[in-house]
């Protein structure tokens, strides 16, 4: 028995990267899992990868869009069941200066993140109200709390996240619905590989453990959240930093 036996889970962002990981981490704990992202190839993979349709179906969601979030829900109800877990972790990066940084950026990166997030806690908690337990998981990210230098768009979205959380975990806890976020600092992924190497190792200078994570390790804190074993657990904020801006 996984600790997500039969349960149905929404994971936006889910073709690479930490939502991947996440994921897989579902499935293998015994969820069945739909992938909900933009890019049509990589989905298709990564539904192959995680077992196929009786485990894992992609669908194509933009998350800056309601109609497409509700869609994804109603996907994953259709083919596996009463939804049980969303987690809001599609995102993307426009970094630059604020005398460099476009509008567009601005609201595209605030869009993606923050609305999506908004969106599919809206969607997910209408749900979960009504059948009386449900888990929701928004990751943010350590930028949401410190705030840093050519971020000023992806800081602000993700501080967002942390107050959308908290209002929303007080909104739907009545119900047995909890809210909560994880906020991971320099994890390994494709996106941070590609910085340039003197920004890594400056953000590697402050890392006390001495290391970047893995993805594994923040699905691993997703799991938690999503699972019984955070039972008495909403609106909580658990960084993933090996010990960055303590």
């Amino acid at each position: 028995m996984g600790l997500l036996n039969d349960r149905v889970a929404v994971v936006t962002g889910a073709v690479q990267g930490i939502g991947l990981d996440i994921a897989r981490t579902f499935v293998r704990e015994g969820a069945r899992v739909v992938i909900a992202d933009v890019n049509d190839i990589a989905g298709a993979q990564a539904e192959a990868e995680l077992g196929g349709p009786g485990l894992a179906r992609y669908v194509r969601c933009d998350v800056r869009d309601s109609a497409a979030v509700e869609a994804a829900v109603d996907t994953a109800e259709q083919a596996f069941g009463r939804l049980a877990i969303f987690v809001n972790n599609a995102g993307m990066t426009r970094d630059a200066t604020m005398r460099k940084m476009s509008e567009q950026d601005f609201d595209d990166v605030i869009a993606v993140h923050l609305k999506g997030a908004w969106n599919g806690t809206r969607a997910a908690a209408g749900r979960m109200r009504d059948y009386g337990a449900g888990s929701i998981v928004n990751i943010s990210s350590i930028s949401g709390k410190v705030g840093l230098l050519g971020q000023t768009n992806y800081s602000a979205a993700k501080a967002g996240i942390v107050g959308l959380t908290k209002a929303a975990a007080k909104e739907v806890a009545f119900k047995n619905v909890r809210v909560n976020a994880v906020q991971p600092g320099l994890v390994r992924t494709p996106m941070t590989e590609a910085m340039p190497e003197r920004i890594w190792e400056q953000k590697m200078a402050d890392i006390p453990m001495g290391r970047a994570g893995e993805p594994s390790e923040v699905a691993s804190v997703v799991l938690f959240l999503a699972c019984d074993m955070s039972s008495y657990m909403t609106g909580a904020v658990l960084e993933v930093t090996g010990g960055r801006q303590m």
